[in-house]
């Protein structure tokens, strides 16, 4: 278990950690150097002129950019994967050419390295953190048929305002390229309508008016599915379950499969040492643990789907203690058969089930009933110490400080 550790800080929390640190950083460059028309880093000399005048936005979208990309990764989305590997080198160049000095209030004139260097030395570190946790983000992208309608919806529209408004140039005031054409969709269709750009016939104010009816209906869409998802998430924290961006940031944590009688002191030696995750089909039983801030998994404890969910991949050991022991034995079986290496611990509620549960895969089976009658039975036989015992068996700790 000791040995575990070290990796903790190349695992799922680091390649989530490390690109938002690098989001904050690029995002604070980008804002400090908005009004900088002129760059002067090592790469000054080889930034044309057009790029060094958009050098302090860019900045600050990309760190935008990457923060969304994190939201991808908490989901363990292989796109999420690929987009955050190819931000963080476009960071790191950010960073290096963002190196003008600028102006700050009741400070005066600062050089931007202060907060460049640093972002792009932490760019350069999450490179190989993303690298090494590759095989993490295997999830392909899951859209349902509402948000892709939605992003359907609302690109047509922009394309249609875009494209009309262009073609129809000469009957607006202020609009004569591309790209005013897009900005003029853009503020239109989000109601903003900055006033700017002004249809000047009637024809024209007829498409004004399209561009408004399809724009705000696609935005509105796009809205609702977007809160889709949080409404869900509210709703499974009401019923007890953890959620998927959760559940994906689990790792050298312990299984709890079941809940009984047996289960709650298991619980409470658990909670504060490491982190775990209980799965049980009862739902009361669920929304009272969740209640107590422990993870838990409304689902059946012997199934395939919820143990991968809690990332038994990654687990550093599994528990099997309810008053079940067909139960616990077929659970048990499960997990062994989804992660042959991980350690798994049961208790038997009948003695004649010890073997059972080891031989459907249990690496130490402990019958409560057995020990406690044996120390109960030697207490009786006038053994000395057998109180003394029981008390070490409850405090008792390895050298690494893992309970389990």
């Amino acid at each position: 278990m000791g040995m575990d550790r070290p990796r903790n800080w190349l695992g799922a929390r680091a390649t989530i950690l490390l690109p938002v640190l690098v989001a904050v950083l690029s995002f604070v460059t980008g804002v400090v150097n908005i009004s900088a028309v002129s760059i002067s880093g090592p790469l000054g000399d080889l930034i044309p002129r057009s790029i060094q005048r958009t050098a302090g936005f860019t900045g600050a979208l990309t760190g935008f950019s990457l923060l969304v990309s994190v939201v991808g990764l908490r989901r363990r989305l292989r796109i999420a994967w690929y987009a955050t590997v190819v931000l963080l080198p476009v960071a790191a160049i950010q960073g290096l050419v963002q190196s003008s000095a600028v102006s700050l209030p009741f400070i005066g004139p600062v050089p931007s390295s202060a907060v460049s260097i640093p972002l792009v030395v932490l760019s350069l570190l999450s490179l190989p953190t993303m690298l090494l946790n590759r095989r993490r983000f295997d999830r392909p992208i899951d859209l349902s048929t509402a948000q892709l309608a939605a992003g359907a919806a609302l690109i047509g529209s922009l394309m249609y305002g875009t494209a009309g408004s262009y073609a129809l140039r000469d009957e607006f005031a202020n609009l004569s390229t591309a790209t005013d054409a897009f900005y003029y969709t853009l503020v239109t269709a989000s109601t903003v309508g900055y006033g700017d750009v002004t249809p000047q016939s009637q024809q024209a104010k007829l498409f004004g008016m399209s561009v408004v009816v399809l724009g705000t209906a696609s935005f509105a869409i796009a809205l609702g599915s977007l809160l889709g998802p949080a409404i869900e998430k509210r709703l499974s924290e009401a019923l007890g379950n953890m959620t998927d961006a959760q559940l994906d940031l689990l790792e050298n944590h312990v299984l709890v499969l079941g809940h009984g009688d047996l289960t709650e002191p298991i619980i409470e030696e658990l909670t504060g040492a490491i982190e775990f995750v209980v799965i049980t089909p009862d739902t009361e039983t669920a929304t009272r643990l969740q209640q107590r801030d422990i993870s838990v998994l409304t689902a059946d404890p012997s199934d395939e789907e919820p143990m991968q969910r809690a990332g038994i991949e990654d687990a550093a050991a599994v528990v099997a203690a309810t008053n079940n022991d067909a139960q616990d034995a077929l659970a048990i079986l499960t997990a062994k058969t989804l992660n042959p290496e991980v350690n798994i611990v049961a208790a038997a509620t009948d003695r004649e089930n010890i073997e059972k549960l080891r031989r459907a895969g249990a690496d130490t089976v402990i019958s409560p009933a057995v020990l406690g009658g044996h120390l109960i039975v030697q207490s009786a036989l006038g053994r000395e110490g057998m109180e003394n015992i029981a008390d070490h068996l409850l405090d008792v700790r390895d050298e690494d400080d893992a309970d389990i």
